[in-house]
């Protein structure tokens, strides 16, 4: 009985340090770029595993993370806990996906995509010229003490977004993604945190292995080179080259753009020779526009307002 009471005793100590504790941390004068930027550090730099829940379009999904470092190199794991088998291994720069009663296959990316913005994992400075940053308050999430930082878009051409991080490590424990009307989205809660001593045994084990080449997407055969007369501020062309559409398989000329934190995809094709996929259209939550401009059909996707697809795909020009 005597331990019982000096478990709860030691819970209560610790709690009341906790509380001791906080006004210290308010006292800190740490800003909301420099937060962000501990955060890209550790995702790189840190070894840990979280067990998140991930709300996206209505549908709710258990994952698991792991993240370490195996000769030097960066190594992650992400599995899907519901459903069919699902799982992808990022070894350095190159990520292979497993699925059921599918061949695996890979393709180059610093991050592994469906987690986490890989923005935030990146430079910092360069978010800037779209968002501001902004601290906000502090919070318990996972058991762990964490700090609320907003990015708020500096024009109505983008969403929101806030993320709370642990105060020990920088990592985050929870992301929202917002409309300007504070309408969520997209959230990722992590439910769990361990901070490990070293790489799993999963992960040496996933460096050792002789995952597929990278898929390498053709270069456009076409000599024709498109241009937008419109972008937001921030926003660039990150690659040009083919794709081939989900659900059809046909080829369409496509530019991926960015502004470092959130993603449009834009599709270009003949009028009548590619009908989108249902399948594009719904997934993820993804906003979307299909305009005409000339005689192409323009589709623009991404997790941004329709207004801003509409205005880049009508935008598109040929020099």
């Amino acid at each position: 009985m005597s331990s019982i009471f000096n478990r709860v005793n030691v819970r209560i100590f610790g709690l009341a340090l906790f509380a001791l504790t906080c006004p210290a941390w308010a006292q800190e004068s740490i800003s909301a770029k420099a937060w962000l930027e501990n955060m890209s550090q550790a995702l790189h730099e840190k070894e840990y595993k979280v067990s998140v829940i991930q709300l996206q379009a209505e549908h709710i999904s258990p994952l698991v993370y792991i993240h370490g470092k195996v000769d030097k190199k960066e190594v992650a794991f992400l599995e899907y806990l519901n459903g069919p088998p699902q799982s992808a291994v990022r070894v350095g720069d190159t990520v292979s996906f497993i699925e059921y009663q599918q061949p695996p296959y890979s393709v180059n990316a610093k991050r592994i995509p469906g987690i986490l913005p890989a923005g935030f994992a990146g430079n910092i400075d360069r978010l800037e010229s779209g968002y501001q940053f902004v601290l906000g308050g502090r919070s318990r999430l996972a058991g762990r003490p964490s700090q609320l930082v907003r990015l708020i878009p500096k024009d109505d051409f983008r969403y929101g977004y806030q993320v709370w991080l642990d105060m020990e490590t920088a990592l985050p424990l929870r992301y929202d993604l917002l409309t300007k009307d504070k309408q969520l989205l997209e959230q990722l809660l992590v439910v769990e945190l361990l901070v490990l001593d070293k790489a799993p045994a999963i992960l040496v084990e996933a460096n050792k292995q002789d995952w597929p080449a990278a898929v390498v997407q053709a270069a456009s055969p076409n000599k024709v080179k498109w241009h937008f007369s419109w972008l937001p501020q921030g926003f660039s062309v990150q690659t040009n080259d083919q794709h081939r559409l989900i659900g059809n398989n046909e080829s369409v000329e496509y530019i991926a753009l960015s502004d470092g934190l959130a993603n449009i995809s834009v599709y270009i094709s003949k009028v009548g020779d590619s009908p989108l996929p249902e399948g594009l259209v719904t997934r993820n939550g993804l906003g979307l526009s299909a305009e005409v401009v000339g005689d192409v059909e323009v589709v623009a996707v991404g997790k941004v307002p329709s207004e801003t697809l509409t205005r880049i795909a009508k935008s598109l020009i040929v020099n």
